[in-house]
């Protein structure tokens, strides 16, 4: 435990800078926003697309895998959402607490963070629970709210919901390389190396992104913030491992790849959701400040578990 320990805390110690820098006005908002475009379209997208090319489609799609994870989220995302309601906050609030149970920080924290300490085999499976994520658990939150509001789904909705995901530049980075890869042909050298170069940006980048964003984050709501930080963090992979180890019996190291990126925290976009929504952004807020303060720990443990 110590020694997982001692090998993530560089990386919260990056989030932990650029907190720093951000609490004390050296790096503004609009610089953090900046940095996150940077990172989000660019180093992030040159990351996933030279794996997806060097990987290739059939050597990352499994689906025990996708089942295993989808099911294993999807229980705890229910779990979420009933005690949301029970509480009476209705449909659009529990979809944002559902949201922020399940959907961790993969692209930003998991994707960087795991292929170095797990190796680059960790990608493959990091970039399905990413893929499942972005396709089923982004659009349903989507689907629940304006559904809730409209009344009904409507064909309005599913289109607003296939162009977000047609914008998102992970997935396009995604598909891209693994249409090159389907071409059979290697990266030529040069473009290799180039996105070799931008994608290195995006470890330092993203995690200096998080923690500056960090400061602009409140712990309004705190009870419920460490109830959905105690649903993302300990509930979400101890449930994906059930479903991976006990039901559908999915590869050892696929698995506990599956189990470590499910124990990230929160992710920084279901803040962005809930904010264009107007449906509890403090909430939200306040679930990713606890989840990520508290994964220093958490990961370290998670990471501890399932490696040998």
């Amino acid at each position: 435990m110590i020694d997982i320990l001692l090998q993530t805390l560089p990386f919260f110690a990056v989030i932990g800078l650029g907190y720093g820098a951000a609490a004390r006005g050296f790096f503004p908002p609009e610089a953090t926003a900046y940095l996150t475009r940077f990172v989000f379209y660019f180093a992030l997208s040159a990351m996933l697309f030279r794996f997806s090319a060097n990987l290739g489609l059939d050597e990352v799609i499994s689906w025990p895998f996708i089942w295993a994870y989808a099911l294993g989220a999807g229980a705890v995302y229910i779990l979420a959402t009933v005690v949301a309601l029970i509480r009476k906050r209705g449909v659009e609030e529990a979809a944002v607490e559902a949201q922020c149970a399940v959907v961790g920080n993969v692209g930003f924290l998991g994707v960087p963070m795991l292929a170095l300490l797990m190796g680059e085999a960790a990608v493959g499976p990091v970039m399905m629970v990413l893929a499942v994520d972005l396709f089923l658990f982004s659009s349903l939150i989507v689907i629940l709210i304006t559904g809730s509001r409209d009344g009904r789904v409507s064909p309005v909705v599913l289109r607003t919901v296939g162009k977000g995901l047609l914008n998102n530049p992970m997935i396009v980075s995604m598909a891209l390389g693994f249409a090159w890869a389907a071409t059979g042909w290697p990266l030529p050298e040069t473009v290799d190396r180039f996105m070799d170069l931008l994608g290195g940006a995006s470890t330092p980048g993203a995690l200096f992104a998080i923690g500056a964003s960090l400061a602009a984050k409140s712990a309004e709501r705190l009870s419920v913030a460490v109830w959905l930080s105690f649903a993302k963090l300990v509930l979400h992979p101890l449930a994906v491992a059930i479903t991976a180890l006990l039901i559908f019996d999915v590869e050892p190291f696929a698995a506990s790849v599956m189990i470590a990126t499910a124990a990230l925290p929160v992710a920084g976009n279901v803040y962005i959701l809930a904010q264009h929504y107007g449906v509890a952004p403090q909430r939200a807020s306040a679930a990713i400040l606890v989840s990520t303060s508290a994964s220093i720990l958490t990961v370290s443990a998670i990471l501890a578990w399932v490696t040998p």
